[in-house]
């Protein structure tokens, strides 16, 4: 960072008000630059199969000619073998809590089934998807706790088919995959890879869902998809606040630049009642961000402290721009309403719910907190009603049934429950 103008700026007062409407209306990652070229891939791969899914990895994914898009089984296990034990052992302590936590999550496999009345059973079949596509990102940083967070919980609901891609993958990737038993691993990223997952190759297998996180492309192409792939949601660059009052400077600003680090359009936000404590944390952030040029120019672009009165007020900003992760005092976790993940306490590091503590890092960002939270179990399971009338029941909801079938002009409905009603 160089000098006062690359410091997270400090808001109060009307420019505070003017920046928190700007976050709260932020919406979605922007994809109309990049939809044009997406909408171009995906219509080739769709056209062309593998043939265009090789050019686009030869091109992007460095994908060497003659290089199969499949990784082996026996590649993955060798990725293993070449681990020191040291990220072995951590990779295994990061599954042991998100499959621990995803199980948590899942809801009864055997689904469940209650008399909502007399004669009237109702309940849930709850069933696994039978294919999913995990995509993990393989850019700027390779990432095998993405493996983790998408693969296990997909594994915790039952999936059987469960597909990974990831450009130009790194040895710890190809490892988690390993550990986890993953048997399909394709080479490939990009929006040709989530193109080859909805619609499929020779070489790769259509999936039911898409999950997992990416860059513009990626996102992109999710949303071009989707009609015909159900996918999670759409996730853009990170987003972090922390609220505070007297909390340690260092761990603030640790937290912050670590999100920052992600992606130069991060979002990184502190909100604070003590300016003294404000102006600790600025001082510290610009000197972490220092050796790191995306951090910094995440930062200076969309980082802000902001001065508030309470810390009532913090809860109802954070409230506002619902962003991905937020980090508070525990007392105030009864107040938070729109956030995709929750961190309380200052010895709870985002970094740690991005890794090994459960909970999956796979979150909305965008505002999507708003109506819902991150990656978890749910996300690969039909549940699917289930009821069942006899002819006590019939006699019940049989005369309401017919009364609100007729008063919608619907006839035949009404029809269908009264020869039921008569024959019992």
């Amino acid at each position: 960072m160089h000098g006062e103008k690359d410091t997270m700026r400090i808001l109060e007062g009307p420019g505070q008000t003017r920046f928190v409407t700007a976050m709260a209306e932020r919406g979605a990652t922007d994809l109309a630059e990049v939809e044009p070229a997406v909408r171009r891939i995906v219509r080739e791969l769709r056209r062309n199969g593998d043939r265009a899914v090789r050019h686009y990895a030869t091109r992007w994914d460095g994908l060497r000619k003659g290089e199969p898009l499949r990784v082996s089984e026996g590649e993955m296990c060798e990725a293993w073998k070449l681990c020191d034990k040291k990220l072995q052992d951590a990779i295994k302590r990061a599954a042991d809590n998100i499959r621990r936590y995803a199980e948590w999550q899942a809801p009864p496999k055997n689904g469940w089934r209650r008399e909502i009345q007399p004669g009237v059973s109702v309940g849930q079949l709850v069933r696994p998807l039978e294919s999913v596509g995990c995509y993990v990102p393989g850019g700027r940083y390779p990432l095998p706790s993405t493996v983790l967070m998408t693969v296990i919980p997909a594994q915790a609901a039952g999936v059987k088919q469960i597909r990974v891609a990831s450009p130009r993958p790194a040895q710890a990737t190809l490892a988690a995959a390993a550990f986890l038993g993953v048997r399909e691993f394709y080479r490939v990223g990009g929006a040709q890879a989530i193109a080859a997952l909805a619609y499929g190759t020779e070489s790769i297998p259509r999936v039911d869902k898409i999950v997992g996180p990416g860059n513009r492309y990626v996102t992109a192409a999710k949303k071009l998809v989707a009609f015909d792939c159900a996918i999670e949601f759409l996730a853009g660059p990170t987003e972090a606040v922390i609220i505070s009052k007297d909390g340690d400077a260092e761990c603030i600003a640790s937290d912050l630049v670590a999100q920052a680090e992600h992606d130069p359009d991060a979002l990184c936000i502190f909100i604070t009642t003590s300016r003294a404590l404000a102006k600790r944390v600025q001082t510290e952030v610009q000197e972490r961000a220092r050796v790191n040029r995306i951090a910094a120019q995440s930062l200076s672009r969309r980082g802000a402290i902001l001065l508030v009165a309470s810390l009532e007020e913090a809860v109802e900003i954070s409230n506002r721009i619902a962003p991905e992760h937020l980090t508070l005092p525990p007392a105030l976790a009864p107040a938070v309403q729109h956030a995709g993940a929750v961190f309380l306490g200052e010895f709870t590091p985002q970094a740690a719910g991005d890794y090994v503590s459960g909970p999956n890092h796979v979150l909305p960002t965008g505002g999507i907190a708003r109506v819902r939270g991150g990656l978890s179990a749910l996300d690969f399971v039909r549940v699917i009603a289930c009821q069942q009338v006899s002819r006590k029941g019939i006699r019940r909801i049989g005369p309401p049934g017919m009364t609100l079938a007729s008063a919608e002009g619907l006839q035949r409905h009404a029809e269908a429950l009264r020869v039921r009603y008569d024959h019992a």
